[in-house]
């Protein structure tokens, strides 16, 4: 087994930490911490072959589409327990009307709606969770605009653990707050956003000794840098020329670029795709960064965008994230929430659904191809993080009344009045 450790991310620093710590955060220096390991000498082709082989084990950890991936997560010595709900192995759906309406390109959606408990958040759940099982924790916490809560619930409630929730007061959608209630989690509402919830979380874990399952657990990226290998797996390992994903608290992007930099360590790949990061325009804390030059982030007080999922003004893990756009020479957009409900509407004609905030990378992708910063033609896969009824609500405020109208109507229960009306809908879409 490789030598697994805790180490900061910061270079001047790089101190190590034991696995067993229950530290989020450099005590010299304030910064995060990376799970790191000193991997052996590897065949890549033998490792390509076993993690296909395990696709027809009927164990848990060949049926998960994180632990499939295992050698690259040693932090669990071999044989041991793992918290899981069978996440991960998501389609990667080819989309050609959207791919025409973004510019031309050749476009992918890897859609992590399908996990679970509807996003993303399951891969870096079943590894934060199991490593909490490892540490003997039975309660944990998140602070949470949605996803990282129903997750949480979801897993805790797996492991037999007692889950609290912060999420801020009226800002987090109802499909996502039944999901942690279902679940048996305790939900606090607190504060006006996500950053007033996070930091007020932050300030009682270690006194009340709850185990924190947010983003700056480096064990959440462990699980979440999975989506790189199955996206590579699912191309046969052809590096795409982009990955674009949504930008929140920058977990995400900051995962996948751990993940692509330990491959090309191992040598399952010889270059990298660019990262790019989709940020919404009133939470946009990494963009202004990078478009400014600036070598700090700066907050947003107040962030404001309807696609609540990356409603945060804060991004803890905004050094990670650069250090992937940094390595992947990757990019970095913002969009209004217009282009984003376009760009949602767009997926939609090829069949395909999403929360608002996945619908991000095809708006920024969209503004990075008429910009010029993305050519036409690119092979590029996009990351949807949610499913489509993680937040219905605001895709009806965002429809009309005509608009609804034009596609209900309410029928007598009358042969003749049914007739007449399906002959008129007919005659509508001749």
């Amino acid at each position: 087994m490789p030598a697994a450790y805790l180490q900061c991310v910061e270079e001047s620093c790089r101190r190590r930490y034991p696995l067993d710590s229950k530290e989020h955060i450099c005590a010299a220096c304030r910064n995060l911490l990376d799970v790191s390991y000193d991997f052996p000498a590897a065949d890549p082709s033998a490792l390509r072959q076993i993690w296909a082989q395990r696709k027809t084990g009927s164990a848990v950890v060949d049926q998960s589409g994180v632990w499939r991936f295992r050698e690259l997560l040693p932090f669990v010595p071999q044989g041991g327990n793992v918290v899981s709900l069978l996440e991960g192995r998501t389609p990667l759906i080819e989309v050609h009307r959207t791919g025409d309406w973004v510019g031309g390109v050749q476009l992918a959606v890897k859609h992590q709606g399908n996990n679970p408990t509807g996003s993303f958040k399951d891969l870096g759940m079943t590894a934060c969770i199991t490593q909490a099982a490892r540490l003997g924790s039975r309660i944990t916490a998140c602070a949470s605009t949605g996803n990282t809560s129903a997750s949480m619930a979801a897993y805790a409630a797996r492991a037999g653990m007692k889950a609290v929730v912060f999420v801020p007061f009226g800002k987090i959608a109802t499909a996502k707050m039944a999901q942690a209630l279902e679940f048996g989690s305790m939900v606090i509402e607190i504060g006006d956003n996500f950053d007033q919830a996070f930091h007020l979380l932050r300030s009682l874990a270690d006194e009340l000794g709850l185990y924190l399952v947010n983003s700056l657990n480096p064990f959440r990226l462990e699980g979440q840098k999975t989506i790189a290998c199955e996206i590579l797996e699912q191309r046969d390992w052809r590096v795409p020329e982009f990955i674009v994903v949504p930008g929140g608290n920058l977990g995400n992007v900051s995962a996948i670029g751990k993940g692509l930099l330990e491959m090309k360590q191992i040598g399952l790949i010889d270059k990298f795709p660019k990262l790019v990061v989709i940020q919404a325009a009133g939470a946009s804390p990494f963009y202004n960064m990078l478009a400014s030059g600036a070598s700090e982030i700066v907050p947003v007080a107040q962030p404001r965008t309807e696609a609540t999922a990356i409603r945060i003004g804060d991004p803890v893990n905004w050094k990670k994230a650069l250090r992937a756009i940094r390595a992947t020479q990757g990019l970095c957009e913002a969009v209004t929430d217009d282009q984003i409900f376009e760009a949602k509407a767009a997926l939609a004609k090829d069949g395909v659904g999403c929360e608002p905030a996945s619908a991000a990378t095809i708006a920024g992708l969209r503004k990075l191809v008429q910009a010029g910063a993305i050519r036409a033609g690119a092979d590029v896969v996009a990351i949807l993080t949610g499913h489509q009824l993680k937040d219905p609500e605001s895709g009806l405020r965002r429809r009309s009344e005509a608009e609804l109208n034009r596609q209900r109507m309410h029928v007598e229960a009358d042969l003749n009045k049914l007739r007449a009306a399906l002959e008129d809908v007919l005659l509508q879409s001749a």
